[in-house]
């Protein structure tokens, strides 16, 4: 890939971050550039990776070069640089490292909106530098404690080794599952000390959170504040989802003029069912995703081939009778061609 073409891509997944959240790491550029899936983000976070570019799709010097090409796009855009720490999710609290040989403090600048107030920017750095939670694994097949050679139903990773938790020092510690997100927030606030229980999903590629292990005293507190406070909460939940349920339609209706935009000759009612179907809340859809959102122009594109895809071709029939999907896809790329064309305008 060319400079100039790479310069341009860094430039779009900065641009995506900095409207979604009034800043940009180096994070959110790779994984933007696709370098980086955010399970990777994830093991290198809890400290089961020397370095990330273990686990990048591209070597050393590429990253040095993106965090290049980041810094010079966030200098003439006239963001603030706040240099800040990561630390491993793990209990030696180590300092992570972006790559093994290269000077680190490139890939640890935050670059933060000169609209954000000094309040809010100090609060985001000490949020952003603030030490990851300790993460426990729950294995899915058989392990072994590096120390004492036995295993059990959790591991803790200390110095790029498995330990139990009875090595580990917290063995003391209670299993509380996801599920009651006021009961977790208050048990792990008073617990001393707690970590998160994750399991690797096999289908997903990536670490879903189970759960938390946390002090029984620290439970039976936090249980007593959710009964006292029960009806509150039940009544904050319903207003949060009214106001989310506002937000989405939205979200939504700047989603369709941005299609009408976009694809002038698109039928208004097409454009506001394509925003409908691809912004739904928790879908995972295109128009769900941090480009969308920013109402990213070949985001917006990919909702409207979506939907001629499934609308105006044979493809879904294709996938039935048993048609490959990536054949699938290119046996109605000229159609869904011809379509866009059409929505466009073009001749």
């Amino acid at each position: 890939m060319s400079k100039p073409n790479l310069a341009r891509r860094v430039a779009d997944a900065a641009e995506i971050a900095l409207a979604n959240q009034k800043y940009v790491t180096f994070i959110d550029v790779v994984t933007g550039l696709r370098w980086l899936h955010s399970r990777h983000v994830d093991t290198w976070r809890q400290g089961r990776a020397g370095a990330l570019a273990e686990l990048a799709a591209v070597d050393d010097d590429r990253l040095l070069q993106a965090a290049a090409l980041l810094r010079d796009w966030a200098e003439a855009k006239g963001l603030r640089p706040v240099d800040t720490p990561y630390v491993a999710g793990s209990r030696d609290r180590r300092e992570l490292r972006f790559t093994a040989a290269h000077p680190q403090e490139a890939f640890r600048i935050h670059w933060l909106s000169p609209d954000l107030s000094e309040a809010r920017a100090r609060r985001l750095t000490e949020r952003q530098s603030k030490a990851p939670d300790l993460v426990v694994v729950a294995p899915l097949g058989p392990w072994t404690c590096a120390t004492c050679a036995d295993t059990g139903p959790y591991l803790i990773m200390e110095e790029d080794r498995p330990h139990c938790l009875t090595c580990a020092d917290m063995d003391h510690l209670v299993f509380l599952p996801s599920g009651n997100a006021a009961l977790s927030r208050r048990a792990k606030q008073e617990s001393g000390l707690a970590a998160v229980v994750v399991q690797y999903d096999r289908r997903r590629k990536v670490y879903q959170r189970h759960g938390l292990l946390v002090e029984e005293r620290a439970l039976s507190l936090a249980e007593e504040r959710c009964l006292a406070d029960e009806e509150v909460r039940l009544r904050r939940r319903e207003r949060d989802r009214e106001r989310r349920a506002e937000q989405d339609v939205e979200f939504q209706e700047r989603m369709a003029a941005e299609i009408s935009r976009l694809f002038p000759r698109c039928p208004a009612e097409r454009a506001r069912e394509i925003a409908a179907h691809a912004g739904q809340r928790g879908s995972g859809r295109v128009g769900r995703s941090a480009a969308a959102r920013a109402l990213d122009e070949n985001a917006i594109t990919l909702a409207v081939v979506a939907s001629i895809r499934h609308l105006d071709t044979d493809y879904d029939g294709l996938l039935m009778s048993g048609v490959p999907r990536m054949e699938a896809r290119d046996q109605v790329r000229g159609t869904i061609d011809s379509k866009l064309a059409e929505f466009r305008g073009v001749a």
